[in-house]
């Protein structure tokens, strides 16, 4: 089934989006926010959600940067899988990361999980999410802000996700009722090992189901095919470790 394209309004604007949808099966499915890393919406985040979607739910892609510009204008310029061309489309890509601050994004969380719901073919039952790099800190906030509605969520080479900050996601996570699944990659600057074990140790306290892993090897930005960083064995384990979460988590 083709990838759908949807806007939905958000707290600054109308809002681009992805819907991926089950290639075959009878529905109502469960539903599955997937927040893009730096680099936006493009092909590769299209062939990660429709491949979620094969699993049995439906999935909404939202561009989380609507405020700097539509798909295509913050599409990456130049090809990615060299590191020049990834380092270049990261200069003009990672300072939108900091302009979409907390107080930003929970506005826009609202929005996409109303937009989700409100999807035809989605059940009414939990939800699960899931991000990347950046988008792991969109995850571990929808989870935290929308404790009744989110059952499940992953975070995959996330970055920022244990500071020191005051608005560090981990310090929300007592609010949470999900099930989370974590896969750090491997000497990872924006997320050390002290900060994998803050989170750990925030997991624990807040007595939440977890799995909180660094994947040996992994660059940052692994699962991305489209880039120099891709790791063929990473994302695999990946899939499969999102797989169980979400079938355990909104299936059972």
């Amino acid at each position: 089934m083709p990838i759908e394209s949807i806007e939905i309004p958000a707290a600054d604007g109308t809002a681009e989006a992805l819907v991926a949808r089950p290639s075959s099966g009878t529905g109502p499915f469960p539903g599955v926010i997937l927040y893009m890393d730096a680099f936006g919406l493009r092909p590769r985040i299209q062939d990660m959600a429709q491949r979620i979607a094969d699993w049995g739910n439906v999935v909404l892609a939202p561009n989380v940067f609507y405020r700097e510009g539509t798909v295509a204008e913050l599409a990456p310029a130049a090809e990615m899988t060299s590191q020049e061309g990834r380092e270049a489309a990261g200069k003009a890509a990672f300072p939108r990361v900091g302009r979409l601050t907390s107080d930003k994004a929970l506005p826009d969380i609202e929005a996409w999980v109303s937009a989700l719901r409100e999807l035809d073919g989605v059940a009414s039952g939990p939800i699960g999410t899931t991000g990347y790099c950046m988008g792991a800190r969109l995850a571990v906030r929808t989870a935290t802000s929308h404790p009744d509605a989110v059952a499940a969520c992953g975070g995959f080479h996330g970055g920022g996700l244990a500071t020191g900050t005051p608005d560090s996601p981990h310090l929300k996570l007592a609010n949470a009722r999900a099930r989370f699944v974590f896969g750090h990659a491997d000497h990872d600057q924006s997320m050390a090992p002290d900060a994998v074990a803050r989170l750990g140790e925030a997991l624990k306290d807040a007595g939440l189901e977890a799995s909180n892993e660094i994947y040996a090897g992994a660059p940052h930005g692994y699962t991305m095919a489209d880039t120099s960083a891709f790791h063929p064995e990473a994302t695999e384990r990946h899939f499969e470790e999102l797989r169980t979460l979400l079938d355990g988590t909104l299936k059972a």
